[in-house]
C-alpha cells in the first residue's frame, strides 16, 4: 500500500502540471521545475507524516500545516502577497 500512495503521488503531481499546459499558461521551464519541487515535497512530506505519526489528530494537523505553507509560499510566488524578493511580476 505504502508504494501506491507513492505512485499516486507522482501521478498527482504530473496531472496538476498538465494542468498549465492544457489550458496554454506561458509559463516557463523554471516555472514547471519549481512547481514540481513544491508539489512533489509536499506530496513525500505528508507522505512521511503518514508514516511517521500514529496519531489521527496529528496527523491531520500537521499535514495542514504543511499545505497551508504550501499554499503561502505558491501565492507569494504568483503574486507577492508578502512581498519579500521572491515575489513574482
Amino acid at each position: 500500500m505504502e508504494n501506491k500512495r507513492l505512485i499516486g503521488i507522482l501521478i498527482a503531481v504530473a496531472v496538476l502540471l498538465l494542468i498549465p499546459v492544457v489550458a496554454g499558461f506561458p509559463w516557463s521551464t523554471v516555472d514547471f521545475i519549481t512547481a514540481g519541487v513544491l508539489l512533489l515535497s509536499t506530496g513525500l512530506t505528508c507522505e512521511l507524516v503518514l508514516r511517521k505519526v500514529k496519531r489521527l489528530q496529528y496527523r491531520i494537523a500537521i499535514c495542514a500545516a504543511i499545505l497551508f505553507v504550501l499554499f503561502i509560499v505558491w501565492a507569494e510566488l504568483a503574486v507577492g502577497l508578502i512581498g519579500t524578493p521572491f515575489a513574482g511580476s
